[in-house]
This record gives C-alpha cells, structure tokens and sequence, in this order.
C-alpha cells in the first residue's frame, strides 16, 4: 500500500459506513473486549453491535499490538468502522509476513495501532487513530486516520459530504498551505546554513506543501473538529501524514482552518454543527 493508502482507506470506509453497518469477524487475540452496544436498541435505524476486541499477537515473525477505545462501544456504526480499519491493516501485515515464506525477516515485522477518542458529544464523535506497520526497511509505514461520527443522524461525515464546491477547497487549501509553510520555515535551521543552502530548503518544502495541499477533497480526508466552549465546531483540525506535506522527519502535521473560513463552504445540513460568527 502507498503512503497515503491508509489514511486513504480510512476516508473511504467511513463513506462506506454511510450506505450501512455491516458486522466484522472479531480480531483474534486476548481476552480484553469492549462489546459495541446499540446507543437506542427501540430505534430501527440503529446498527446491529459490533465486537471490538484488543489485539496482541507475539511470534517470531510478527508482533501485533491493537487498542480500541471503550467508549466507542456506544456507537456501532463507528465501532464498525475502526475494526474494519484495524482488520485491513492486520491483514496488510499478514500479508507481507506470509510473503516471507520459509524466510526470517532480520526483525519481527510489526504492527502497532491506537484508537483514541477525541471528541464525545450528543452531536459528533471523533476518533483518531495512530501507529505504524513495519515490513522491513529503515522505519515502518505511518498509520494516520480520523474518524468522525455524528451520534444523532447515525452516519458518517466525511470530507466530501462537508464541503461544497471547488471554491470550499480552494479556500481550505490556501489557508492551509500558508500555515504549513510558516510551520516548514521555522523549522529551517538559520545560522548553520549558508543562505543559498537555506533558500533550498525552502524551496523544497515549499513544493511537497504545494503538492500535498492541492485544492481536492482526498488531501484533506483526514480531520477532527476542535469545539468551543459551547460544544460547537471552532475549526476543523486537518491531519497530514509524514509524507504528505513533509518529509518522514517532520512527523505527522496539522492545520486548524477556523469556522469562519469554513463555513461559506460548509453543506448546509451540518451548519449547525459550528460556531457562527
């Protein structure tokens, strides 16, 4: 899988969630469960439970470790989609363990994976996940996904249903690139690099944010509201995975885009979810 493949996948499964639930075999592994529960069991538009199940896994060629948040357990649909995130992942791992054969890899391959909640109200969830697989090489493949569930309409909200129109992501993306590129230049060492050695790093930075911030739903796919006071949405956090914006040395990166930028662009069914002005 490419670099963004999984934070990719992630944006995909949680459109798919949209269309219906559908019940996963449960990880195999230790005995530490959290049991998803219906929030309404009296209402029929409620998804059936889904088992979210720990994962710790040590044998001579791979160790698997996967952690799921309890109190996600009160929204199967979401619950849903964090075990197929983890399973696709563990079977990614397998996968390249089984291509092995009768080889041993100079180090167990690896996979580490956290679900956290970030956000837990009557009206959105958040979750993120974070970790790394490693199928040999100098470090292991990030592992970046948010995940964001609105508790009342009982589905999904992905980027693609938030924001309308080109103009929405236009914005996004040139409020974004601006902010990444304050980040990238102070991060740029000064007084240990001649000026023509730090204008090139510069530009390089430059370019992988320009590549990385294009005006499209896919480069921002991955985000977290951050509320208020009042338990609105102040600003959407949009999440970059090492690579996208940066090198793999810059670690994952951030943007916080305020309502304010927003909500011109915002679908008018999730307009209440955010603070007006």
């Amino acid at each position: 899988m490419n670099r963004f493949g999984q934070g990719t996948y992630a944006a995909a499964l949680m459109l798919l969630v949209l269309a219906g639930c559908k019940n996963d075999e449960p990880a195999t592994a230790t005995p530490d469960t959290a049991v998803a529960e219906v929030a309404d069991a009296a209402s029929p538009q409620a998804p059936a439970p889904v088992e979210m199940r720990d994962v710790i896994e040590n044998t001579p060629s791979h160790v698997i470790g996967i952690s799921y948040p309890p109190a996600a357990a009160k929204y199967p649909g979401l619950a849903a989609a964090l075990v197929e995130y983890a399973e696709h992942t563990r079977a990614e791992l397998l996968k390249a363990v089984g291509a092995l054969g009768n080889d041993k890899p100079t180090a167990p391959y690896e996979l580490s994976l956290a679900f956290d909640m970030l956000v837990d109200t009557p009206a959105v969830v958040a979750v993120s996940a974070e970790g790394s697989s490693y199928t040999g090489g100098a470090h292991g493949q990030p592992l970046v996904a948010r995940f964001v569930w609105l508790p009342e309409k009982q589905q999904a909200l992905a980027a693609e249903q938030l924001i309308t129109g080109a103009k929405g992501w236009q914005a996004i993306s040139e409020y974004s690139r601006e902010k990444l590129l304050e980040q990238a230049m102070a991060r740029v060492p000064g007084e240990d690099l001649d000026p023509d050695e730090q204008q090139r790093q510069i530009r390089v930075l430059s370019k992988m944010i320009d590549d990385g911030t294009g005006a499209e739903a896919v480069n921002f796919s991955q985000f977290q509201p951050v509320l208020d006071g009042a338990g609105k949405i102040g600003a959407l956090r949009f999440v970059f995975p090492p690579y996208q914006v940066g090198p793999y040395s810059d670690g994952t990166q951030s943007v916080d885009v305020p309502a304010a930028v927003l909500l011109p662009h915002v679908a008018a069914e999730y307009r209440g979810l955010f603070a007006q002005p």
